[in-house]
């Protein structure tokens, strides 16, 4: 059974995060496989989940586990190096509080180096909105913020079956709206270095996800 995501309101999601110290540790490894798999029963249960942080199963170290369409991998100490001056809104939602969205504003695009799960520090340059909102949401966790601390504007939190009743009429309030991709989508290219790495879009180490899962909306 893998551990239960931490529900909104729980203290312990507002503690900040320490680094990884030692990726070689038994109880480190134990704790990646917790969270890896917590992350896949999530998207089993309830069919979407890209991302999730340590921190949200109850873990407060600097880690998180993604799954952009070609397995779920795990980011070690994450680091945000590069934000575009661009932002966009959208409706955020979170795995604390599936039943809620947020709108909240995120860079359009950064940059983000880490440790894979062998140590090796990789770079993601420059990456599509769709992954660096998801990157931004969780990065936050890890220092015990909240997309309900980012709500923006006036009715900024809203059920997600009120979203579902009236998609059109809050489509129409964000610049940007994720969407899922469809179930026999085929996977991007991936980097022949690293099996689980997204595809390399330019440069040594501009290993970028290649799919944009999202679409502008047609807000004037």
């Amino acid at each position: 059974m893998s551990d239960a995501i931490l529900p909104l309101g729980d203290p312990r999601l507002r503690l900040k995060a320490a680094p990884v110290t030692d990726l070689r540790d038994p109880g480190f490894i134990a704790e990646n496989a917790r969270l890896q798999a917590a992350l896949e029963a999530f998207r089993r249960a309830n069919g979407f989940g890209r991302g999730v942080a340590a921190p949200q199963i109850g873990i407060p170290k600097r880690f998180i586990a993604v799954n952009l369409g070609h397995g779920t991998r795990s980011l070690i100490n994450p680091e945000i190096t590069w934000t575009s001056p661009e932002t966009f809104t959208l409706w955020d939602d979170c795995m604390c509080f599936p039943w809620l969205l947020v709108r909240v504003r995120r860079h359009a695009s950064i940059s983000i180096s880490f440790d894979d799960e062998q140590g090796v520090r990789r770079h993601w340059e420059r990456l599509g909105r769709s992954e660096s909102e998801l990157l931004q949401h969780e990065y936050d966790h890890l220092d015990g913020i909240l997309a309900t601390d980012r709500a923006e504007g006036p009715e900024a939190i809203i059920s997600r079956e009120a979203f579902e009743q009236f998609r059109d009429h809050f489509t129409r309030t964000v610049d940007y709206t994720i969407q899922p991709l469809p179930p026999d989508a085929e996977p991007p290219a991936r980097d022949p270095r690293d099996p689980k790495a997204p595809r390399k879009a330019g440069g040594k180490e501009n290993e970028e996800p290649a799919e944009e899962t999202g679409i502008l909306s047609n807000r004037n």
